[in-house]
């Protein structure tokens, strides 16, 4: 038979095997590293199903985080999945539209990053990504495009996710050097495949076969199972080793003669399958695919192996698995227009309410009377809304840029209008952890007059001054930050996944944590290794990707302050801005301003800090929300317009 094109892309494996080897993986192992504390969302449809499955199954083993790997149509009709955990989408060409626009909703919903794993820097998908925020895209190129069934991009990122997760556990050989060093049972994938032959001929012949497997193996056994149904090879039932017991084995009783068996397991599960397949009916056929482990190189080596297997099924059968002939219909259902058949979830409670319900613990089942909190929301609506303000203070970092993005300055939307408002005499102020780097930032894309007239907030608050001009720091030290600085650095001998530790006397001392990596679940360590210290806790504070501990009497209020003293200000002409309100979130006391909207975590008080943006929108896209709305009423003055949707009172 004549070499056709799945097999032409199997005899491509070793060189893509190769390449996925060289391959930098530095970015997506910092991804992976972040997710860490967390469990993981994987979304991918047929091949790249499978390296989501791969992903989360890796994810489990090494961290023990319950992970998911979903369809992307699990994520639209159910986006709150991805509302909590990082989210991985997987897409080998990126124009599959269910990827596409479960990237659009699982933004619309998730707190956390979200990290596109794709094979083309030019496709649909990364058009998307492109227009949101906290989406980061690692992009690995393929020369060639695989056929119908994925095999060079399904083994191309799952070796470079298998090296990954290896290489970031310390395994030196975590995946063999070449694709001809992975075993099967032993043996090269080619000597266990010849053995499969009398298995093959038995399946064709039967045409459906059940197969059985280890739990920590499920990433095979899907794409097996993908492959030879969507290859119209062999029908094709799943169920791990336990759950065959329960009826599975009924089919066997009744059909022995239309089924056959294959079992993919590893030692754990050896025991119990050589046990089973002696109770089986004699003459149901078996087979098995015998691993010595569920490491990287195991997985991997599984992958290539039913590959192999279902083109040896192919070859039998007289097909081309990579190039059947695809039936119009399936086509026009491939490319359906997925928001025109299924609605965005109507969320159960108002955006606005859900955040502040989300701050103070008040989650699904606790009881809770809407009223009450719909009352205080519309309260504090008509309060902004009637008021005129002088001035205005953000936040910077995950206000007015990105936090992942924390060497480019803000956005041109956003420069545009810090730019409006102070060409109207609106005072503009910012304040942020960071120190001059903002001021750097600001260079690039700020006219000198207007520069001159932002106030500055720098190392939280503890230096105050105009843009123009770099902050000149004391001379002076801290002995409590000195202690902290100690205490920090002891963390970090230990293990504790800090980054980076940058003491700046006499203000602050900043923590960094890897990317990616929760904040609030570190603040807890810091304080604790503060409070086992006699020190204290009040002035310890956590953004989205550090921990701050302040010296005393520096606060981000203190810009708030200064506005009010310099410019002779009415407190509540000033309205606040940022990301982080409730405690210990690094803008609570900008949140607890009288006037005072977030961009993503409110405040727990109820009478100011809420987050009245629409709930998809958050960190800077929230704040372009808010800023399309400031109107300038008078020189000097703006008022917030917002359209009124008051909540239910329920």
């Amino acid at each position: 038979m004549p070499t056709n094109r799945y097999q032409t892309e199997l005899d491509k494996l070793p060189e893509t095997y190769a390449g996925a080897m060289r391959e930098d993986v530095a970015r997506l192992k910092g991804a992976i590293a972040g997710a860490s504390e967390s469990s993981v969302i994987g979304v991918g449809s047929g091949g790249s199903f499978t390296v989501a499955s791969l992903l989360c199954n890796l994810h489990e083993a090494y961290t023990g985080r319950v992970s998911r790997p979903s369809t992307p149509l699990e994520i639209i009709c159910n986006p709150t999945l991805a509302s909590s955990s990082p989210v991985f989408l997987v897409s080998a060409e990126g124009k599959n539209p269910d990827i596409t626009e479960a990237l659009d909703r699982a933004r619309h919903h998730s707190a956390r990053p979200i990290h596109i794993l794709t094979n083309r820097s030019d496709s649909p998908l990364m058009t998307a990504a492109s227009k949101l925020s906290d989406v980061s895209t690692h992009v690995f190129e393929l020369r060639d495009k695989d056929g119908y069934l994925a095999t060079n991009s399904l083994l191309l990122d799952a070796v470079l996710v298998a090296r990954a997760y290896g290489e970031l556990d310390g395994t030196a050989d975590a995946l063999p050097a070449t694709m001809a060093d992975l075993l099967i049972d032993g043996r090269s994938v080619a000597h266990w495949l010849a053995s499969a032959a009398a298995f093959v001929e038995a399946a064709t012949q039967r045409g459906a076969v059940i197969v059985t497997y280890s739990p920590l193996l499920r990433p095979i056994a899907a794409d097996l199972e993908s492959k030879l149904s969507e290859g119209a090879l062999l029908h094709c039932q799943l169920a791990d080793l336990r759950s065959f017991s329960h009826g599975r084995h009924l089919w066997l009783a009744e059909r022995p003669h239309d089924t056959v068996v294959l079992a993919l397991i590893e030692p754990s599960m050896s025991a119990l399958w050589d046990k089973m397949r002696g109770l089986f009916p004699s003459d149901v056929p078996t087979f098995s695919m015998p691993l010595p482990s569920a490491l990287p190189r195991d997985l991997i080596a599984g992958l290539v192996g039913q590959m192999h297997l279902v083109d040896a099924i192919a070859r039998k059968m007289g097909k081309d698995p990579g190039q059947p002939d695809v039936p119009q219909f399936g086509r026009d259902i491939y490319y359906l227009t997925l928001p025109e058949f299924i609605p965005v979830p109507e969320p159960r409670v108002p955006a606005d309410e859900q955040s502040k319900n989300d701050v103070l613990g008040a989650r699904w089942p606790s009881p809770r009377k809407r009223s009450d909190m719909s009352r205080a929301r519309n309260a504090f609506f008509n309060d902004i809304t009637k008021q005129a303000f002088r001035a205005v203070v953000f936040d910077y970092d995950g206000t007015l840029t990105a936090s992942q993005r924390r060497t480019e300055p803000p956005a041109p939307p956003v420069i545009e209008h810090i730019q409006r408002l102070v060409e109207a005499g609106v005072l503009v102020g910012i304040a942020s952890g960071r120190g001059d780097s903002i001021q750097q930032e600001l260079n690039k894309v700020l006219s000198e007059e207007v520069l001159r007239r932002l106030f500055l907030g720098l190392y939280n608050g503890g230096w105050i001054g105009s843009a123009i001009a770099p902050p000149e720091i004391p001379n002076t030290t801290v002995e409590f930050l000195s202690h902290v600085t100690r205490i920090a650095r002891r963390l970090k001998s230990l293990g504790v996944p800090i980054e980076r530790i940058k003491t700046t006397h006499p203000y602050q001392v900043s923590i960094r944590f890897r990317d990616g990596l929760p904040t609030d679940q570190m603040w807890f360590v810091v304080a604790d290794a503060l409070r086992q210290a006699g020190l204290t806790t009040s002035s310890l504070f956590r953004s989205k990707h550090s921990v701050d501990v302040l010296a005393p009497r520096v606060g981000k209020s203190s810009l708030i302050a200064h506005i009010i003293q310099h410019s002779k200000v009415d407190p509540h002409q000033i309205v606040t801005m940022g990301d982080q309100g409730a405690w210990p979130g690094n803008d609570v006391s900008l949140l607890e301003h009288r006037f005072s909207l977030s961009v993503d975590m409110p405040s727990r008080r109820l009478d100011r800090g809420w987050k009245l943006a629409p709930g998809h929108k958050r960190d800077v896209d929230a704040t372009l929300w808010y800023l399309d709305r400031f109107r300038i009423v008078e020189p000097g003055k703006f008022a917030i317009t917002l359209k009124d949707e008051p909540s239910d009172e329920g």
